[in-house]
């Protein structure tokens, strides 16, 4: 019975010394490596007749990298550029009447001239010039008239133009937004859809993320975090090997403002019962950290064992 009793404290006493041993006692934060990922979704509905992503491909920001079909649309801009189209022919032009009319009236005049010199010639009457004032008058009516006819028509027809052209631009927008366009350099981490599916609009086509800056979410108490503040240079430590640590630059850019439990994956069952906060440091990817690697965080200038 004492043999077993001996067993089991010896047994205890070297999970203990491992426990210890991977644990460096120097760092005051612990956390993962985590990237800032945009999501790319659908802004149209339609079959993804192109879609050139795939995980792992590095994109350039503002990349057109799918298209949605368009056919719909593009058949439904036809038709209305046909309709306004059609609206302009319809526009009337006063200018031919106006020209016969105002003729008319070049004619009276000179006949109303003429008879003038008859009249001091006592060979016409003021009845004949009285006419000839009369039909100039006439002429003159009209003229304003077909002005005004005119323009009430092509104001109706410019009514019904301003409608189309508005639907016209809604359909660009539309076309537009069936391309299915980049948003940020990055790498694509996961891809949702392939192409010939049919996406609606809002569904997620795939997901990037700028790999050349990672953050650690990390976690410290309330006491090591009097030591730092936002913008500070900090140390941060990744495992090279089982022993050792390569250390990096960040900088702090984020600290929560509440406290909160510490995560289930971050040290003892004891230790996530203890309050911490939550803070993100930014750190420069070499091209060797990847997203989930655990990392330490050092606020004193220390260096890694």
């Amino acid at each position: 019975m004492m043999k077993k009793r001996g067993t089991h404290f010896l047994l205890s006493l070297v999970l203990l010394g491992l426990f210890a041993c991977g644990k460096n006692d120097k760092s005051d934060a612990y956390g993962n490596f985590e990237a800032t990922s945009v999501t790319v979704s659908a802004k149209g509905s339609g079959e993804l007749v192109q879609f050139k992503v795939e995980e792992g491909m590095v994109l350039k920001a503002n990349s057109v990298v799918g298209l949605i079909d368009t056919v719909q649309l593009h058949l439904e801009k036809l038709q209305l550029e046909a309709r306004l189209e059609a609206l302009d022919d319809k526009l009337n032009d006063a200018a031919p009447e106006i020209a016969i009319l105002l003729e008319k009236k070049r004619n009276m005049e000179r006949e109303r001239e003429r008879t003038k010199a008859l009249i001091a010639a006592k060979a016409a009457t003021q009845k004949q010039l009285d006419d000839y004032d009369g039909e100039i008058q006439v002429i003159d009516q009209q003229i304003t008239s077909t002005k005004r006819q005119i323009s009430i028509a092509n104001r109706s027809i410019l009514s019904e133009r301003k409608p189309l052209e508005a639907q016209i631009k809604v359909l660009e927008n539309r076309i537009k937004d069936h391309q299915v366009t980049n948003p940020i350099e990055g790498v694509v981490l996961s891809k949702f859809v392939e192409p010939a599916e049919f996406v609606m609009q809002g569904a997620p086509l795939y997901k990037i993320a700028n790999l050349n800056t990672l953050k650690v979410k990390a976690y410290a108490s309330a006491t090591l975090l009097q030591q730092v503040k936002l913008n500070d240079k900090v140390t941060v430590l990744v495992d090279d090997g089982k022993e050792n640590y390569r250390q990096l630059e960040g900088v702090i850019s984020w600290i929560a403002s509440e406290a909160e439990f510490t995560p289930k994956t971050i040290e003892t069952k004891e230790e996530r019962v203890n309050l911490v906060y939550a803070l993100d440091v930014k750190v420069k990817n070499d091209g060797s950290l990847k997203i989930g690697m655990p990392a330490e965080v050092v606020f004193q200038s220390k260096s890694a064992e």
